[in-house]
């Protein structure tokens, strides 16, 4: 990686500046004074080693309120001690509770449907089955096995910061994996009511109940889409999901994290997503809202958007493992749907971006006519990497020149530290036509220089950045008046629900090294 401390701009004035589609989705100016500053370089702190207390295996399974219950397997042994080993059944028809228990592991044994699909639109038929999951369980799985919470069912999967839920695959639990590990089991899929677009039915109209799209790769139907924004899958908060991204068929593979037609309802907070071979999550349609997401090790694209999505997301951090990965994000694709309603938006504010692949052609493309937000954010790139491309000419018009397009790729308080800033795109986009779009924003900086510590907290040069309010970007967005996504060293809204790895350590204070388990 660069150097990270060089120059620092200061009393300048301000600068005149400023998704994989279903053809290929394959989951669902500077001026006043130059200041030289060269700080010592903040030291990356030590990882947490893996524990030498061990567990043992819980005496049995508890008991749960569905009848088909859990299956008692045995137990299975690893570097942090032996575990029993709770098999899930196959579907969960009432609501359960998976309890916390000191050496005990639930395995999912294949696909494990939380309720029955109840369709497009709610009715006295749905089985509204709730599956929580208390503080600190982890769950294992292995090969083409993942969780599927079906429409009309939700997801209770709330840890907490001392004691976050973790997902991870059969060998994380041996003790197998190494920092490159990934795509040994599927992930977590969660399908809603909310609108979305590229229907799989010919002929209907997006946006409404007769469009809905599947969950690729799976063997069976696994639905979503339908015209209630508003919809819930649940909750999910201080969650990690290791090693995902397992190929179901072909070259379908889910990501940690996979929302297909999600409504605002679903509360989705203190989201890890570590080494998955796909995407590290990826948001289907529907209305998606995510408070503090932390992506590390994607294989593909850190965070894709698609088919009519609309997202907020604030405080987040993607970054790479040196040598692997695509971009950090993607957003829509290029297919002949373009202009199908309702039309992606994403809004992003507080990120910090490392892209750390050489190989990789830029850090973020936006294209499809997508209307994209990015704000108080901080791009990295190495190795003479673009940090932004815009792909097709519709993708930069004005709000209103399509249905429900609300206007160009927008930009502001966001800062660049990349070889080149922009690049062309298809479509007879030109790196001039982005860089423009890049100064239609407000105290944006394409040359800016990085003094981030441990790769995502802010020095000196993010902390004299000036911030953009993101009030006024929505309801959900806070006016945390800096750049970044963690304001200083005393700032610990990462700490202790994360887990570490050679591509970058969160601190001490934590669950450890990735591939270990951690002993609550």
């Amino acid at each position: 990686m660069k150097t990270s401390y060089r120059v620092l701009f200061m009393g300048c004035s301000a600068l005149a500046l400023a998704g994989c589609g279903p053809d290929e989705i394959s989951s669902p100016g500077t001026g006043g004074d130059v200041i030289i500053n060269n700080p010592a370089p903040t030291p990356a702190p030590t990882p947490t080693p893996t524990p030498t207390q061990t567990v043992s295996a819980a005496s049995g399974c508890p008991t749960i309120s569905d009848a088909q219950g859990l299956t008692d397997e045995g137990t299975i042994s690893g570097p942090t001690g032996q575990y029993r080993i709770c098999a899930m059944p196959a579907r969960f028809n009432t609501s359960s509770t998976l309890p916390y228990i000191e050496g005990l592991l639930y395995r999912m044994p294949g696909r494990v449907d939380v309720g029955t699909d109840g369709g497009p639109t709610a009715s006295a038929a749905d089985t509204n089955v709730t599956l929580s999951i208390e503080p600190g369980a982890m769950v294992y799985a292995s090969g083409a096995a993942f969780l599927m919470v079906n429409r009309g069912n939700q997801i209770d999967a709330e840890g907490t910061a001392e004691r976050p839920i973790i997902f991870t695959s059969r060998d994380n639990v041996l003790g197998l994996n190494s920092d490159s590990s990934s795509g040994q089991w599927g992930g977590v899929v969660l399908g809603g009511r909310a609108p979305v677009t590229d229907c799989i039915a010919p002929g209907a109209t997006p946006g409404t109940t007769g469009c809905e799209r599947q969950v690729e790769g799976a063997a069976q139907p696994a639905l979503f889409g339908g015209a209630t924004p508003g919809d819930s899958s649940g909750s999910m908060k201080f969650v990690q999901i290791r090693y995902s991204g397992f190929v179901l068929s072909g070259d379908n593979e889910l990501q940690s994290l996979t929302t297909g037609g999600s409504g605002s309802g679903t509360v989705l907070e203190n989201i890890m997503s570590y080494n998955s071979s796909d995407d590290g999550v990826e948001f289907f349609g529907g209305r998606v809202n995510v408070k503090r997401l932390i992506v590390v090790g994607a294989e593909d694209d850190s965070i894709d958007t698609d088919t009519g999505v609309k997202a907020n997301l604030q405080q987040v951090i993607a970054i790479q493992r040196q040598g692997a990965g695509d971009t950090i994000i993607e957003a829509d694709s290029t297919n002949g749907l373009e202009e199908q309603t309702p039309r992606q938006n994403t809004i992003i504010s507080n990120a910090v971006f490392q892209h750390r692949n050489a190989s990789a052609s830029q850090a973020i493309r936006i294209r499809g006519a997508a209307d994209y937000t990015i704000a108080n954010t901080v791009v990295v790139a190495d190795s003479g990497v673009p940090c932004i491309r815009v792909d097709q000419p519709e993708t930069l018009r004005a709000a209103g020149a399509g249905a429900d397009e609300a206007g160009p790729v927008r930009f502001e308080s966001t800062v660049l530290d990349c070889a080149s800033a922009f690049r062309d795109g298809s479509g007879g986009v030109t790196a001039a036509q982005v860089q423009a779009r890049f100064d239609a924003g407000s105290n944006n900086i394409a040359d800016f220089i990085n003094t981030l510590g441990m790769l995502f907290i802010n020095g000196s040069n993010e902390s004299g950045a000036s911030a953009f309010n993101a009030t006024s970007l929505g309801s959900f967005f806070e006016n945390l008046a800096y750049v970044g996504a963690v304001r200083d060293e005393n700032d610990g809204w990462f700490t202790q629900w994360t887990c570490n790895s050679s591509a970058v350590s969160f601190g001490n204070d934590n669950t450890g090294n990735c591939a270990s388990l951690p002993i609550y």
